[in-house]
């Protein structure tokens, strides 16, 4: 199916604004993910492509979304989830069904096919069954349903920026004035429609005036954090430092970081979080250092499902994406090589000392706090 994924180059003159400082996020033709209404399909960011180039991906079918998700075109726990919500709506658009039973069928395929193209972040799940209610009311015509889809993805796509926001400005709230950050993997706009998670509380508060420095971890083997997190900080003129993953101990036990912010995938009911892989090693130094964890996510990444993260399905991806890294232009690992690649690890509860959502901080006790924040109690 990635075949037909049509792919668009910026011109030069929009390609030369990529160097100028000029914050792109915020302005509709610049989200993550955009509904094109003339040509009834989905355009997305390429994050495969970022920092050299700005490029585009068309997508026409569920298949070709669920392929998008599966191969990290779009990544990041909110943009998986709306992703997935337009994908089950280029599934009615596209469908032949003159009955609404018939079409109800086709959305259960085009769901499952979705569901399991990545297995961690919950949004994926919570996107598709809030997709899915919409089918089961009661329409007169399959236009009707179709209309009623798509309207609901759109919706869906709203309400992330809103909920970004709000968190955004929740997790400002515990940004001083000169802090030093050091931040995982990629949380921002690029992770979501637009603005972002933990990477949106660290814009909030520069926008806010505070001055703050960023230590970016570079996020192996993907490198989303030197390629895409990097990239939206040159965005947004925040000052930052790429340091590698396993140089984040050095600078806490100096005492030249102040809080360390990650997003997350999956959280449990009882606070654990599922998050990009070294989230758990990066706690762990943090906390024998006292220096502050702060998990930024919608409620909508709270599974209350999940006793604790024991019961996390752990993505583990190709091997090749460990052994095919490179320095100077060589191959670093030698012919024969295996590697193991989780996508993600656990953070348990007690490491953290806040999860922020667009409800508020939550602080522990988490058992009794989150399921509150989630069900509105």
């Amino acid at each position: 199916m990635t075949n037909r994924i049509s792919r668009v180059k910026l011109n030069k003159s929009s390609s030369k604004a990529l160097n100028t400082g000029r914050v792109f996020f915020g302005e509709k033709p610049m989200r993550t993910i955009e509904w094109d209404s003339a040509a009834q399909r989905l355009k997305l960011i390429d994050q495969r492509d970022l920092p050299s180039r700005l490029t585009y991906v068309h997508l026409s079918t569920f298949q070709e979304t669920a392929e998008a998700i599966r191969n990290m075109t779009v990544r990041g726990a909110p943009a998986i989830g709306i992703t997935a919500a337009y994908g089950i709506a280029l599934a009615a658009i596209r469908s032949k069904s003159t009955s609404i039973e018939a079409l109800r069928k086709e959305l259960i395929s085009a769901s499952i096919l979705l569901n399991v193209s990545r297995p961690t972040a919950v949004n994926l799940p919570w996107a598709l069954k809030r997709m899915m209610s919409i089918s089961e009311k009661e329409f007169i015509t399959t236009e009707d349903l179709k209309s009623a889809l798509l309207d609901e993805a759109a919706r869906m796509a709203e309400e992330d920026i809103a909920i970004n926001k709000r968190m955004s400005a929740f997790g400002a709230s515990v940004i001083d004035d000169g802090d030093t950050i050091i931040h995982h993997c990629n949380t921002g706009a690029l992770a979501a429609v637009d603005w972002g998670t933990a990477l949106g509380a660290i814009r909030m508060a520069h926008e806010q005036g505070k001055k703050i420095h960023v230590l970016v971890d570079e996020t192996r083997p993907r490198l989303q954090g030197a390629r895409l997190t990097a990239w939206e900080l040159s965005q947004y003129k925040i000052p930052y430092d790429i340091i590698s993953d396993n140089a984040a101990g050095y600078f806490l036990q100096k005492g030249e970081a102040n809080k360390v912010f990650f997003g997350g995938d999956r959280v449990a009911r009882n606070g654990d979080v599922a998050n990009k892989i070294g989230s758990y090693m990066l706690a762990l130094a943090a906390n024998a250092n006292q220096v502050p964890v702060y998990c930024v996510v919608p409620t909508s990444t709270i599974d209350l499902s999940l006793a604790d993260g024991n019961s996390i399905p752990i993505e583990e991806r190709d091997q090749n994406e460990v052994l095919d890294i490179q320095f100077q232009g060589h191959k670093v690992t030698p012919e024969g090589a295996s590697a193991r690649n989780p996508a993600f690890d656990v953070t348990p509860n007690h490491l953290l000392t806040g999860i922020i959502t667009e409800k508020g901080i939550i602080n522990p006790p988490f058992n009794e706090k989150l399921p509150m924040a989630v069900e509105g109690i």
